[in-house]
């Protein structure tokens, strides 16, 4: 097959841990054509979706660990499949990006995930469509709605609906410290809607990835772990990942969720849950294949690449 990634700049990659380079490198272990691109490479022209894609082959040396062969226009109907792989910001130009990708699917071009179902799936807002699986949540801008919730469960985490990272994450404890400063700032006094929820003390451990691929369940999740002191798990604000089976609530919620979200066209899906809840459904650019493979021997990227070759 001819993959073509549509990423973020390659150089930019951390290779002993990155996803996208797990599959790059899995797809050309077994001997499909890699190719990479980014964003700012497309273009519509001439009624057709092209792109500067340069083909790509892994050396399978730290640095340099590409070679990267001089970009050429192609059209994104002349691979067999396109993998998005951008990670956010999810401003509008990622939503243009996602335009260009439906007319490129409206030409023949095979999309994973699926352009529409990307935009459709806010990775906050999107576990409200579950909320049997969800702890105590508010969605609004409101002030007064925003104290009553945190009078009400007493303890509370609140965030944007836009950040990645763990940013923008704040916790508040009964005694209410900076919750006016801290709501005046994540909603710009009134004129942004946020998320709250009721604190969930399982946080401490950890904050678990599960990744579903092709309707599956991967067998496996990270549980990344927050520093002393820290609500965050994140691994880019210093959380520890630590790979570990599904328990039986895991699976409960990743089995009800994965021929949903496969349906609509998400191949690749990577729910966080905190103790029994689910917290998001990340479904731009899922990651942690390497960490788990690394721990557990399970072959992440293996199972990823065998969707794909399912798929065309």
């Amino acid at each position: 097959m001819k993959i073509a990634f549509l990423a973020d700049p390659l150089p930019s990659f951390k290779i002993y841990k990155d996803s996208t380079y797990a599959m790059m490198s899995e797809a050309a272990r077994r001997g499909h054509e890699v190719y990479a691109f980014e964003q700012k490479d497309m273009a519509f022209v001439g009624g057709e979706v092209l792109a500067n894609v340069a083909h790509i082959s892994m050396t399978g040396d730290a640095d340099p660990w590409y070679v990267a062969d001089a970009p050429m226009a192609w059209a994104l109907t002349d691979f067999d499949v396109i993998v998005k792989r951008k990670d956010p910001p999810f401003d509008m130009e990622y939503v243009y990006g996602t335009y260009l990708l439906e007319l490129a699917e409206s030409k023949g071009a095979r999309v994973v995930n699926k352009p529409d179902a990307v935009r459709s799936h806010n990775e906050k807002l999107a576990i409200c469509q579950f909320p049997q699986f969800i702890t105590p949540t508010l969605v609004a801008s409101d002030e007064v709605r925003l104290r009553a919730f945190h009078i009400e469960h007493k303890d509370i985490i609140l965030k944007p609906l836009d950040g990645m990272g763990g940013v923008g994450v704040f916790r508040v404890k009964e005694d209410g410290m900076n919750l006016g400063a801290i709501i005046e700032t994540l909603t710009e006094h009134g004129a942004k809607t946020i998320m709250a929820q009721r604190y969930i003390p399982e946080i401490v451990l950890g904050d678990k990835r599960i990744l579903l691929i092709g309707g599956k369940v991967v067998p496996y999740c990270l549980a990344r772990i927050p520093q002393a002191g820290e609500v965050r798990g994140n691994l880019a604000v210093g959380g520890t990942g630590v790979a570990q089976p599904l328990s039986a609530r895991d699976y409960e919620i990743a089995q009800a969720l994965a021929p949903v979200l496969s349906q609509r066209g998400l191949l690749l899906v990577g729910l966080d849950v905190i103790g029994d809840y689910l917290t998001e459904v990340n479904v731009t650019s899922p990651t942690c294949f390497q960490e788990i493979a690394q721990q557990t021997g399970f072959n992440v990227a293996g199972m990823f690449i065998d969707a794909l070759e399912n798929l065309a």
